[in-house]
């Protein structure tokens, strides 16, 4: 259980689903071991929050455990995207914890956002990688111009990244267009939501946007990356925007720092989150 997440499913605001994916890592897997470590390195944080004068496990939040993975993606991501509708047809806020960046695509298909807002070091802008559509490395893709196949899955208006330092000549290119925004990570410390009061936004949380010396258990590290604080700003400042939430691509090779980060930018999103409701 995540700590401090003591509500019951029935009466819960936030709702954490664990989604220990771990299929398509280019590099260094291990993200089927994310959720885990999430809630075992958030165990030493106070309950109590001082910028918000706000205790976590007042805060109406159920771990709701993990959904088990397997192997064919396409079928756990529309199983994954169920539970979480569900979620959000009980009006709380879908709050997942990966596993590989692939999962984010279930929570937005169940919450239906006007605006995909993620961290992360890469643009994940790829119409397939190594000829797999459902790669990490094609979510953002998947989110934008829809799932392989399917018709009836939503997509959304317009993308942000924030902290992107990567990518393909193709996927710079798709990355031109009107309906994605790039900050490069010198320029997050001075963005800020623009998002007119009606739009709802999913917020994504790829924990390889930090340099890799604050986050090493990643698949994929990247340096030149944005500081712990500056993903917090940007978790606070989307935070009152957001229908749904995740964090992902926390592995187990390191010592507990990108847990510990992960764990660290829940808590602040369901803190500011719960602030302005």
């Amino acid at each position: 259980m995540f700590p401090g997440a003591t509500a019951d499913r029935s009466s819960a605001k936030y709702v954490v689903v664990g989604a220990p994916l771990d299929v398509s890592t280019s590099f260094q897997p291990g993200t089927r071991f994310g959720p885990d470590r999430v809630r075992r390195f958030a165990e030493t944080y106070d309950d109590y929050d001082h910028r918000t004068d706000q205790f976590f496990s007042e805060l109406d939040v159920h771990d709701a455990g993990d959904v088990r993975a397997w192997d064919d993606t396409p079928d756990y991501v529309e199983w994954l995207r169920g539970t979480l509708t569900d979620v959000v047809w009980d009006d709380a806020v879908p709050v997942t914890v990966g596993g590989e960046h692939t999962v984010s695509a279930a929570g937005v298909a169940a919450v239906d956002p006007d605006v995909f807002v993620c961290l992360d070091a890469h643009l994940d802008l790829r119409d397939d990688y190594d000829g797999n559509p459902w790669s990490h490395a094609a979510v953002t893709r998947r989110i934008l111009d829809g799932w392989p196949g399917e018709s009836d899955v939503p997509t959304v208006d317009g993308v942000v990244v924030l902290g992107a330092r990567t990518g393909s000549p193709e996927e710079w290119e798709r990355a031109a267009a009107a309906d994605v925004t790039v900050v490069p990570p010198e320029a997050v410390s001075e963005w800020t939501p623009d998002f007119g009061d009606d739009t709802s936004v999913y917020l994504s949380v790829d924990i390889d946007a930090a340099d890799p010396a604050f986050a090493p258990g990643t698949g994929t590290m990247e340096p030149f990356g944005l500081t712990p604080r500056e993903m917090r700003d940007v978790v606070r400042a989307v935070a009152p925007y957001v229908r749904g939430f995740d964090v992902v691509e926390v592995n187990d090779r390191d010592d507990g720092q990108a847990a510990a980060l992960a764990g660290k930018l829940l808590r602040e999103f369901v803190f500011s989150h719960a602030d302005q409701s």
